[in-house]
């Protein structure tokens, strides 16, 4: 990705959060259909597999909910008690949304299915009405991926990155959220599918169990995942030696900046950067001029979609230039 692709995503940025929130409604409207169904389906079958994907929707869909409010509370502007805005907040409430998946997704999926594996087999119910409802849950979840895919892909050849890679690393927590859930939900999907089939070959209800316990396994997975991600982002996530590269390469085209000795960058929030540079700038000013153009060039700067906040330092003499080539290499 280069300077080109970096000033394209900035472009891109004003559209984005409105695309994201869609897709977060889309997953949304999806998991409470299947959630309700998928328990109806429980009640009457008693398939451990079929409880698994009822504590998978319902989780997911109070993941949904979450994730509004966190696409909500991270667009607010900054104010002078947040100079770098409330973007964090997106990542504070997607880390509450991946603990969800974890706790009522995982654990209750693998408990399930651990103590219908130990337990005296039970009548079960018709088998048609689990296949009914997984056929009408591939369906629903298959669309909300779709779009959620549809989004990944667009962004990733936006920026010259696989759509796998970059939605494994971007900083939009929800569309990172909605891409995995949905990607679980359908290989869930497929793994009741399979113990249900194999059950109901065999006789054997415990292949239904060790379908709830996979479903549950993939979904801590992803869970464990999800928060590792949100949590280095709220700890101050800095970007690649291209991407500093590429954030170098664009101050250095303000007209006003001469050179850079030092840069710190990290993420705020999702597509949004704080900047912090050692620069010396054109011309020879005096103390109290040199403050009022500091800022003014902080502002300009700060005018850019992906910068929440700049800040800039005179660069001592002794200190060598920074270049594009160093950083990213």
């Amino acid at each position: 990705m280069g300077v080109e692709a970096f000033e394209a995503e900035a472009r891109d940025q004003s559209g984005s959060s409105g695309e994201s929130t869609l897709t977060v409604v889309i997953a949304l409207g999806a998991n409470a259909l299947l959630a309700i169904a998928k328990s109806v389906a429980a009640a009457l079958t008693g398939s451990a597999a079929m409880v698994a994907e009822a504590a998978h929707s319902w989780s997911d869909t109070g993941n949904e909910v979450f994730l509004l409010v966190a696409e909500r509370s991270g667009r607010r502007p900054r104010d002078e008690q947040h100079p770098r805005g409330y973007g964090r907040q997106t990542y504070i409430w997607s880390l509450v949304a991946a603990f969800g998946l974890f706790s009522a997704g995982a654990m209750v999926s693998i408990w399930h299915g651990v103590t219908d594996l130990f337990s005296e087999p039970r009548e079960g119910g018709s088998f048609t009405i689990n296949y009914v409802i997984l056929g009408l849950a591939l369906l629903l979840e298959g669309s909300s991926f779709l779009q959620a895919n549809r989004q990944v892909h667009g962004k990733a050849r936006t920026l010259g990155l696989h759509p796998f890679r970059y939605v494994s690393r971007t900083s939009d927590s929800t569309l990172r959220a909605v891409y995995f859930e949905d990607a679980s939900a359908l290989i869930g999907i497929v793994l009741a599918g399979a113990a249900i089939g194999l059950h109901q070959l065999t006789g054997n209800p415990a292949y239904d169990a060790c379908g709830s316990i996979a479903v549950g396994l993939l979904l801590a997975v992803v869970a464990i995942f999800l928060m590792r991600r949100n949590m280095a982002y709220l700890l101050g996530q800095g970007l690649s030696p291209t991407m500093q590269g590429e954030v170098l390469g664009t101050l250095l085209q303000h007209p006003e900046i001469e050179r850079i000795t030092y840069l710190h960058v990290e993420y705020v929030g999702p597509s949004k950067l704080f900047v912090v540079a050692a620069v010396d700038l054109v011309g020879d000013d005096r103390e109290g001029d040199l403050a009022v153009r500091f800022r003014r060039v902080e502002a300009d700067i700060e005018r850019s979609e992906l910068i929440e906040d700049a800040v800039l330092t005179p660069a001592p003499p002794d200190e060598p230039a920074l270049s594009v080539e160093s950083l990213a290499t």
